[in-house]
C-alpha cells in the first residue's frame, strides 16, 4: 500500500508493474495526451482571465492533470461525478464547456447548470460536503438497480473534515458503488500533509472503514486510468467502495488569492517539476510510436478553439447582479435576507 502504483516512470519509460494494463489502443493513448495538454492550456487561460479581472477567483490544477484526466477517462458517461473546485481535467473529459465553468468563477447564478446534464454535480466549494452527496447518490443507484457508480473527488485537506469520515464509513457499511478519489497534492492551502494525519498514508485509512485502499502515482496518467478502472469494476460488481490516494502536487498557489511563497520553498517546486505528468507521458508516447506531428497539430487546434470559446464567454460579459446572492437561496426571500440585501446595495451605491 505504501508504494504508489506506477506504470510510467519519471523518465517516461515503462515500469516493471505487471498487475495493471498499459496496452491501451493507440487512439486512447493519443486522446489522453490531448486532454492533458488542453487541460493545462485552459488552466493557464483561466488564471490569465482572473488576473485581468474577468473572474472573481480561480483554483489552478497545474501539476494534477494526469490524476484528473486518467481517473475520469475510464468512466462511463452515466457515472455520476462529484467534484470539488480544482477538477478542470475532469470537466474537460466529461464535455463541460469551459465557459460554463467560468460562470462558476464569476459568481453567476447559472454557473453549473450544464453540469448535471453531463452527470456531474456542480462545483463544491465547501470542503468535503459533496462526499456525502456522492454516497447518497450511490445509495440511490443501488436501490434503483442501476449499474452505475459515483466518484467523490477530494483533496488531502478534505480527509481532515468530518464529512469525509461520515461519508466513507456509511459507504462501507452500506457497501455502495462509490469511489473516493483523493488527490493528495501535498498541501491543504498552507498546511502540509505531514500535519494532517499520523497514519503512514491516506490510503491506510481505508482499512479502518472496511474498504480497499490503494495509492497511485498521480502524475502517471496510465496508472490513474488503470487503478480507477479496477475500482469502478469492483463497484459495479457490488463489492462496495474503494479509497484511492493519487499522489501528486499542486504547482500553483491554492487559489489566485493565495501566496504560496509564504509557506513552501523553491526546492520543493523544482523536485516536483521534474515529475511533470505531461512531459513524462509525452516521452512515453514517443517511445510507443504514438506521438506524431498530426497529433500535436490536433491538440493545438482544440486548445486554441476552447481558449477562444472561453474568452468569448467571459470578456465583456455583464457583471453578476449582487442581488442574485439573496434572490436564489429560497423560493421566497426571508425578511432577514431582504434587510441584508438592502444593506449591501446601499453600501455598493
Amino acid at each position: 500500500m505504501d508504494q504508489p502504483v506506477q506504470l510510467i516512470g519519471p523518465d517516461g519509460t515503462a515500469t516493471a508493474e505487471s498487475r495493471y494494463r498499459r496496452d491501451l489502443p493507440p487512439e486512447t493513448l493519443a486522446w489522453l495526451y490531448e486532454n492533458l495538454v488542453v487541460t493545462r492550456d485552459l488552466d493557464v487561460e483561466f488564471v490569465n482571465l482572473q488576473r485581468q479581472g474577468e473572474l472573481a477567483l480561480y483554483a489552478s490544477c497545474r501539476g494534477q492533470e494526469a490524476a484528473q484526466v486518467g481517473a475520469a477517462a475510464c468512466l462511463r458517461k452515466t457515472d455520476w461525478l462529484f467534484p470539488q473546485f480544482r477538477e478542470l481535467g475532469v470537466f474537460l473529459v466529461r464535455g463541460i464547456a469551459p465557459g460554463q465553468l467560468a460562470a462558476v468563477w464569476r459568481g453567476s447564478w447559472h454557473g453549473g447548470l450544464d453540469f448535471t446534464g453531463k452527470c456531474c454535480a456542480p462545483v463544491a466549494i465547501p470542503i468535503a460536503t459533496h462526499a456525502l452527496h456522492a454516497v447518497g447518490a450511490a445509495m440511490g443507484a443501488q436501490r434503483l438497480g442501476e449499474n452505475s457508480l459515483t466518484v467523490a473527488f477530494l483533496g488531502d485537506g478534505a480527509t481532515s473534515e468530518g464529512d469525509s469520515h461520515e461519508a466513507m464509513n456509511l459507504a462501507a457499511v452500506e457497501k455502495v458503488p462509490c469511489v473516493f478519489y483523493i488527490q493528495n497534492n501535498q498541501w491543504a492551502i498552507s498546511v502540509p500533509v505531514s500535519h494532517q494525519y499520523a497514519a503512514p498514508t491516506i490510503a491506510h485509512r481505508a482499512t479502518g472503514y472496511g474498504m480497499p485502499g490503494i495509492r497511485v502515482d498521480g502524475n502517471d496518467v496510465l496508472a490513474c486510468y488503470a487503478v480507477m478502472t479496477e475500482a469502478a469494476q469492483r463497484a459495479r460488481a457490488g463489492d462496495g467502495p474503494t479509497l484511492i490516494e493519487a499522489v501528486t502536487y499542486r504547482m500553483e498557489p491554492h487559489t489566485t488569492s493565495d501566496d504560496a511563497t509564504r509557506y513552501r520553498n523553491a526546492r520543493e517546486l523544482e523536485e516536483w517539476s521534474a515529475r511533470d505528468p505531461i512531459a513524462r507521458y509525452r516521452t512515453y508516447l514517443q517511445h510507443a510510436g504514438v506521438l506524431s506531428e498530426r497529433l500535436e497539430k490536433r491538440v493545438q487546434a482544440r486548445s486554441a478553439r476552447l481558449k477562444t470559446e472561453l474568452r468569448d464567454a467571459v470578456v465583456g460579459a455583464p457583471d453578476p447582479d449582487v442581488g442574485e446572492l439573496f434572490d436564489t437561496v429560497y423560493a421566497e426571500i426571508t425578511p432577514v435576507l431582504s434587510v441584508q440585501r438592502a444593506q449591501l446595495r446601499a453600501e455598493l451605491a
